[in-house]
C-alpha cells in the first residue's frame, strides 16, 4: 500500500495569491435566490447519493457505486458557471451537474436501477450516464479520457462559428495520464474554449498526493502549457464558482483554457465497495470538520439568506425531490432484451 503524504505537505488550506476575495466580497455579488439554488443542488447531491448508498447495500444496484461526497462545493460552483448552451464534461463524482444540466433525479435513479427510463436506458449502468441533446458528454471511466474529448467539442464548436465553453472535470489522478496531457496541450496550443476543473481529492483511489507527482502543486503544472492556472479552496462553493465563471469568460472570449485546482478530500471510498483504510483517521476527521455543505448553510445563515423558514422548505423539497425521482424510476421498466443492441451502435 502507497504511504501517505506528511501533514505538512497536504493542502489543508489554500494560501496562493491567486486565491480569490473573501466570501461575503463574492456573496454580495450574487443574489440571494441564486446562492439558496446552489445550496440546494449541493443538498440534493448529497441526498441522492445517500439514497443511493442505501439502494447499493441492499442490492438493487447492480455493479458498484460511486459519490461524491466532499465534492459538492466544486461541482454545483464550476457548473453553475455555465450558460445554458454551454457543454458539460463530468465524471463519477459531479451528479449535481447532471441535474443543474437537465437530467431529473427520476432518470438518475432509474440509471442506477439499470431501468428503461434511465439516460442509457438500462444499458450502462451507476453514473456512466449523460445526454448530447442536454449537451452533457457520457462519463467515460478511463479517468483523463473525457479531456481531449472535451478539447475536441470545443474545436467542433469554434468551427461552427458557436460561442459555447466546454468545462471538463478530472482528478488528482488523471493528471499523470497521457491523455491529460494531450488533451491539455491541444486545447493550450489552439486557444480552445475549455476549463478544466481538477479534483483533487487527495487519493487516486489509494494512491496519495506524494506517489502521484513531484509537483509543490497541480496548479502549477499550467505554466508548462502556457495557460493559467488558480488554485481554489474545493470546500467553499462561491470560491469555485468565482474562478469557474472567470475562466468561462476567458475562454468565450477567445483567450483560451483555464486550470483550476479545487483542493478538497474525498470522504468515502474510491466506491462503496472501498473501505478507505488507507486514509489516516486524523485527516478524515479534520475535512470532516470542513464538510462544504455545513460551511455554506452557516455562511447563509450568518449573512441572513438561509432563515430556518426557508431552510425548512428547502429541506422538505430535497426530500421531495428524491422520494418522487426513486418512485418515477421504480415505476420505469426493465429494459426489454429484444431491444439490448438498439441505442448502442450507430444506426440508420
Amino acid at each position: 500500500m502507497a504511504k501517505s503524504m506528511p501533514a505538512d505537505k497536504r493542502p489543508a488550506t489554500v494560501k496562493s495569491k491567486r486565491e480569490s476575495p473573501r466570501s461575503e466580497e463574492r456573496a454580495g455579488r450574487l443574489p440571494a435566490d441564486r446562492l439558496l439554488e446552489m445550496l440546494y443542488f449541493m443538498r440534493l447531491q448529497r441526498a441522492v447519493e445517500d439514497r443511493g448508498v442505501k439502494l447499493y447495500y441492499q442490492g438493487r444496484i447492480p455493479g458498484a457505486y460511486f459519490t461524491g461526497w466532499g465534492h459538492e462545493a466544486i461541482v454545483v460552483g464550476a457548473a453553475a458557471a455555465l450558460a445554458p448552451d454551454d457543454l458539460l464534461a463530468p465524471m463519477h463524482r459531479d451528479l449535481a451537474a447532471y441535474i443543474m444540466r437537465g437530467i431529473t433525479v427520476g432518470e438518475v435513479f432509474a440509471q442506477f436501477l439499470d431501468r428503461e427510463g434511465g439516460p442509457t436506458r438500462g444499458r450502462d449502468g451507476n453514473v456512466h450516464m449523460g445526454d448530447p441533446r442536454r449537451g452533457i458528454l457520457p462519463f467515460i471511466s478511463h479517468m483523463a479520457a473525457s479531456v481531449p474529448v472535451a478539447a475536441g467539442m470545443a474545436l467542433a464548436c469554434r468551427q461552427r462559428g458557436e460561442a459555447r465553453v466546454v468545462l471538463t472535470f478530472f482528478g488528482d489522478g488523471a493528471t499523470s495520464t497521457g491523455a491529460w496531457h494531450e488533451g491539455v496541450n491541444f486545447a493550450a496550443v489552439f486557444r480552445l474554449p475549455v476549463v478544466l476543473v481538477l479534483e483533487n481529492n487527495q487519493y487516486a483511489y489509494s494512491t496519495p498526493l506524494d506517489r502521484q507527482t513531484a509537483a509543490q502543486a497541480f496548479v502549477d503544472k499550467a505554466a508548462g502549457y502556457g495557460i493559467p492556472g488558480v488554485a481554489v479552496d474545493g470546500n467553499d462553493v462561491l470560491a469555485v464558482h468565482e474562478a469557474a465563471a472567470a475562466a468561462v469568460v476567458r475562454a468565450r472570449d477567445g483567450a483560451g483554457p483555464t486550470l483550476i485546482e479545487c483542493r478538497t478530500l474525498r470522504v468515502r471510498g474510491h466506491s462503496e465497495a472501498d473501505k478507505f483504510s488507507y486514509v489516516p483517521k486524523a485527516l478524515l476527521e479534520e475535512w470532516a470538520a470542513r464538510d462544504p455543505i455545513v460551511a455554506f448553510e452557516e455562511r447563509l445563515r450568518a449573512w441572513g439568506v438561509l432563515s430556518a423558514e426557508i431552510d425548512e422548505a428547502m429541506q422538505f423539497r430535497v426530500a421531495q425531490d428524491v422520494e418522487d425521482g426513486l418512485a418515477w424510476a421504480e415505476a420505469s421498466p426493465e429494459p426489454d432484451p429484444a431491444t439490448v443492441t438498439h441505442g448502442v451502435y450507430a444506426e440508420e
